[in-house]
């Protein structure tokens, strides 16, 4: 289906199946509420997945990974080539993120949506977009063709996801310079200036940063992007691997999957999916706010608040994926714990009464 049709698709979580959830938590036997918003997370899936038996024993980190552009203009601390390097070790656990999803259970897909060079065991024709992004201080990112593209192939990762038996999916991106074009996005979608979004991403020093803000403020200048159209805003200051996760967002959406934001570059592909179909936010899951400036306003613009505050920048979807245990535990108590009914059948329990 083309990005319009599935968008048309999209239809808001069950209530009837969460208000079904609900009551199914009040028969747990623990004391009432006891797990707080966790037991509002679990009615939130079950009405995701239209399923009150919920499961989430089988989980994957679709990570996007591009490259941009504007790193030419000095913005970040390291080169290009780092983008490559680092979604190469994301299939030989020499990543943070593939350590850390080992343990939670969770099958790392890295996408090479738009990286400057091909990653052997990585990169696959139909998924590359473009070999990076123009530099947006120039002109625009991409062509509005590309970025509908990029989150075409988000929708279609979420659909072969699900079909491979996937309940549960969590968002990491992987792409030098990609603070920058998020702080950019950011800036148009909540009408603020880039130093109150701008962050040092990955360690940049007071005079990287002031840089990091020239350029963005220059960027919005030239390209001009439209705030109220969401396509318009990626191709012009936008990234492939945002493009992609926004991608992700709406096929969650739209074929009934969960879908767990990472941090800061995660919450602004969301925020996009969200202004391109507000119902999209339904299947969306907050993991952690990001000690990026901009984490925090984006999730408030989003109506959502965090399940964990670490103060984590590290990006890769290691926060999307630090709450995949947290879930499997709640779903865990949801569906295996003794129940009320099953307590009173009990002869001791006969006896106290």
């Amino acid at each position: 289906m083309t990005l319009s049709q599935i968008i048309e698709s999209i239809k808001p979580a069950d209530k009837e199946i969460f208000e079904a959830s609900k009551r199914k938590w009040l028969t747990v036997a623990k004391p009432l509420y006891s797990l707080g918003r966790l037991e509002t997370l679990i009615s939130q899936i079950a009405a995701i997945t239209r399923d009150i038996d919920v499961k989430t024993d089988k989980k994957a980190l679709v990570i996007m990974c591009a490259d941009n552009g504007v790193v030419s203009e000095g913005v970040t601390q390291c080169g290009q080539g780092i983008t490559a390097m680092v979604t190469g070790n994301f299939i030989k656990r020499k990543a943070c993120v593939s350590i850390m999803a080992e343990y939670a259970g969770c099958d790392l897909f890295p996408v090479d949506i738009g990286v400057a060079e091909d990653v052997p065991g990585v990169s696959v024709s139909e998924k590359k977009i473009r070999y990076g992004t123009d530099n947006i201080a120039n002109g625009p990112a991409m062509t509005r063709e590309e970025a509908v593209r990029a989150v075409e192939t988000g929708i279609e990762t979420v659909r072969e996801l699900k079909e491979k038996g996937y309940q549960l999916i969590a968002t990491g991106e992987m792409g030098i310079g990609n603070t920058t074009t998020s702080s950019a996005v950011t800036t148009v979608l909540l009408d603020k200036s880039p130093e109150e979004v701008t962050g040092r991403g990955a360690g940049l020093s007071s005079e990287g940063l002031e840089k990091k803000i020239k350029t963005i403020k220059r960027a919005i200048e030239i390209n001009k992007p439209d705030k109220n159209d969401i396509i318009n805003v990626i191709t012009r200051v936008g990234g492939l691997d945002l493009a992609g996760l926004c991608g992700v967002f709406l096929g969650g959406a739209a074929y009934h999957v969960p879908v767990i934001i990472d941090g800061f570059i995660s919450a602004a592909a969301a925020l996009c999916a969200k202004r391109l179909c507000p119902d999209t936010c339904d299947y969306m899951i907050p993991s952690h706010v990001s000690a990026e400036p901009a984490g925090k306003l984006v999730l408030e613009a989003l109506d959502l608040m965090p399940y964990i505050d670490c103060g984590m920048f590290l990006g890769e979807g290691s926060g999307a994926v630090a709450l995949m245990p947290i879930i499997d535990m709640a779903s865990g108590v949801y569906r295996d714990m003794t129940t009320f009914d099953e307590w009173t059948e009990h002869e001791a329990y006969r006896e106290l009464m």
